[in-house]
């Protein structure tokens, strides 16, 4: 297990370090204390010897080691492909950093874990090499508000507004559907804030069962119920730091009057106490759901609401900034072309007039993954075209279709009925969670996970549309 930071990485297959001249000088794949596939290795055979010499076939233009040492900046590679000096096959995900003393480049640290055989963005190591990734540059700060793209003036006005907030004590709540980039915003905040990564305690609410969220919020006192110790709360652990609380509105409505206490007079009772505790804490929350919606709907309290209102960020969806469109996609094409170190520099035309006119409920993020999926589809090509589009999205595209066709005949010939925009959208949303409970065997949670929507989202869709 390594520490970096407060980042414990106990998920990493192999570790390697490069000094500056090309000479290996740790390699955990070799070290049979370990691996215990290394037996099969002689570790003389590689520590201090020439990188290339254990790896004589790796293309140089497209080692992540190689680009490392030349650029000093951290390359992250996936489905990287080599072979050792016994003509051994490798493929592997890959994070690699610059160790910098002084200004000058001592030697970079890879730190990797195996590919997927399948090659596929969705596949479990994929994802979970995204989330290390992720979780890598959150505790090196790499994630500030130069990294939020953009050209919205609404949205630059919301990046302004989210750096006044985060230099003073006011609860914040950021409100945004999924993909508009809530918490990268919320961790752009924490990097401004200068609060150290120690003090900075991040929870999904969506994640805890109801019976649980008191407890994990606010702590426990032993016997209060069986098998009950006594246990700091998340409120607790972040005193004196910054707490984020990702889809707030998950909470349970009468556990959302201790977390209106707490913004409002930094006090709470643990669960079983017979006295308050203190805290100062700095409340960052997310939601997805749109705040008045949700008081109307009895999830989440008006006066939780007003007590966030004077630091509430409104983020928008994509569709409404179009212009940001262009910009994600040349940013992403250039991003997975590195990381997947194919050559396609473009999207064809037609993809991209496409993408201008595709309602992206998924927003940036759903942007993101079609094209990573189009990148890991990529040959030996300048320009990826409409074969290079997952299937899902060319059925959701068509579905669109058939809406804009459906309207199209209203409006030429009469109707019995008159079909709305949100007649068609319920009617398509309803195939397609009944698809995803199909899938997930009528497991909710699941079936949210396939959606990529909140297990509370899908509940509330569920019950809406008569599922």
């Amino acid at each position: 297990m390594l520490n970096i930071g407060s980042l414990v990485v106990d998920s990493l297959d192999y570790i390697l370090i490069v000094d500056k001249n090309y000479r290996i000088v740790y390699n955990t794949r070799y070290d049979a204390t370990l691996n215990a596939r290394s037996k099969e290795y002689d570790s003389s055979d590689v520590l201090n010897k020439y990188y290339f010499d254990v790896y004589p076939k790796l293309n140089r233009e497209e080692s992540s080691v190689v680009r490392c040492i030349e650029t000093k900046q951290i390359v992250i590679m996936k489905h990287q492909v080599y072979y050792d000096y016994l003509g051994r096959r490798f493929e592997t995900n890959n994070v690699t950093f610059p160790l910098m003393r002084r200004g000058d480049l001592v030697a970079v640290v890879e730190l990797a874990m195996d590919a997927d055989e399948t090659g596929i963005p969705e596949g479990a190591s994929s994802r979970k090499f995204d989330e290390f990734v992720l979780r890598l540059q959150k505790e090196a700060g790499l994630i500030t508000f130069e990294t939020i793209l953009t050209q919205d003036e609404r949205m630059k006005k919301a990046i302004e507004q989210a750096k006044f907030l985060s230099t003073v004590p006011n609860p914040v709540l950021i409100y945004g559907e999924t993909g508009t980039g809530k918490e990268l915003f919320a961790q752009s905040m924490i990097t401004h804030s200068g609060v150290p990564r120690e003090k900075v305690v991040i929870q999904n609410c969506a994640a805890v069962p109801d019976n649980l969220m008191e407890s994990m919020l606010f702590g426990t006192v032993r016997g209060v119920y069986t098998g009950a110790e006594n246990r700091r709360g998340l409120f607790e652990e972040a005193d004196g730091g910054v707490i984020f609380l990702d889809e707030v509105s998950a909470i349970p409505y009468t556990v959302q009057a201790k977390l209106l206490r707490v913004i409002q007079d930094g006090t709470f009772r643990p669960l079983g106490a017979s006295h308050d505790k203190h805290v100062n804490v700095k409340i960052i929350a997310a939601m997805n759901v749109e705040p008045m919606k949700a008081i109307e709907e009895g999830t989440f309290r008006a006066d939780l609401f007003y007590r966030f209102s004077s630091g509430f960020i409104s983020l928008l969806p994509l569709r409404e900034r179009k212009e940001d469109i262009r910009l994600f996609i040349k940013y992403y094409v250039d991003y997975f072309s590195q990381v997947y170190s194919k050559r396609f520099s473009s999207l064809d035309k037609r993809v991209v007039d496409l993408f201008m006119d595709y309602s992206w409920e998924g927003n940036v993020r759903e942007l993101r993954n079609i094209i990573e999926s189009m990148a890991v589809a990529a040959k030996d090509e300048d320009v990826l075209g409409m074969d290079k589009l997952p299937d899902y999205f060319l059925s959701r595209a068509a579905g669109r279709k058939e809406i804009e066709d459906a309207e199209d005949a209203k409006n030429s010939e009469p109707q019995p009925k008159r079909l709305t925009y949100h007649d068609m959208m319920d009617y398509y949303e309803e195939k397609i969670i009944r698809n995803a409970l199909e899938e997930a065997g009528g497991n909710i949670s699941k079936a949210g996970e396939i959606l990529d929507i909140p297990r509370e989202t899908l509940r509330y869709r569920i019950k809406k549309l008569g599922i």
